[in-house]
């Protein structure tokens, strides 16, 4: 019974994911390819994408590892590069409530596409919400993981050009904010976001504005965040 209650939950989660799966692959694809152009072997490429699956992070990273930026920069990049994520955990208090043992890979395995899936799917009644998000999480989490050994394979099997890949990360930011801004129920991050960026791009110049923007986008989304999230239905 409870086999076949995974079956189920199973097929009714994979249809929500194939979107997700087209583009984890092929970005994993080029983050592998990168990784490998810098030195990276096969078996740290798909470790770190298996335990750190941080998405945009591991793209900023890889220029951060080749040049042997210190750590405590590489952590705090991160960290405020993934501050969204304090938001998604706050809406998901009562969802993951719970979910027992399976709580602990749900927190550490969210992501945007995850977040976005579990609070708009409509599943049947008979389906068991625990499992179809962990299943949702697992599966976009084994596809970016494979996308990105594809990419750290086909990236020792075939010698080319790489100059110009990294743009695929400025083009993942970028359908972010679009899809952001479709939202129109609520623009503000988007707003907050670009005028922040801009004003300290302004301010500091292209060498020293990222981390101060994003600390301020921070600050000014935990002090908005309530209304934010109340306006998006999710608080």
């Amino acid at each position: 019974m409870e086999f076949q209650t995974h079956v189920e939950t199973l097929k009714e989660s994979f249809p929500y994911t194939i979107p997700v799966f087209t583009g984890f692959v092929f970005l994993g694809i080029a983050y592998g390819v990168l990784m490998q152009s810098k030195g990276f072997d096969i078996f740290f490429i798909t470790l770190f994408s298996l335990l750190a699956y941080a998405g945009s992070a591991q793209f900023i990273v890889i220029g951060l590892f080749a040049l042997n930026v210190d750590f405590i920069y590489v952590f705090i990049l991160t960290f405020i590069v993934n501050a969204r994520h304090i938001f998604y955990g706050i809406s998901m208090l009562k969802k993951f409530k719970d979910t027992g043992k399976l709580k602990y890979y749900l927190i550490f395995a969210m992501s945007d596409e995850s977040f976005s899936i579990i609070h708009t799917a409509k599943i049947k009644k008979d389906i068991n919400e625990k499992l179809f998000m962990f299943y949702i999480t697992f599966l976009n989490h084994i596809y970016w993981i494979v996308g990105s050994l594809l990419g750290a394979v086909l990236g020792t099997l075939i010698t080319f050009n790489t100059e110009g890949l990294e743009f695929v990360l400025t083009a993942l930011f970028i359908v972010i904010l679009l899809d952001a801004w479709k939202d129109k129920i609520n623009r503000k991050p988007a707003i907050i976001g670009i005028f922040c960026s801009v004003l300290c791009l302004t301010i500091f110049g292209v060498q020293n504005y990222m981390i101060i923007a994003m600390i301020l986008i921070v600050i000014i989304l935990t002090i908005f965040k309530k209304n934010i999230l109340k306006e998006k239905g999710i608080y």
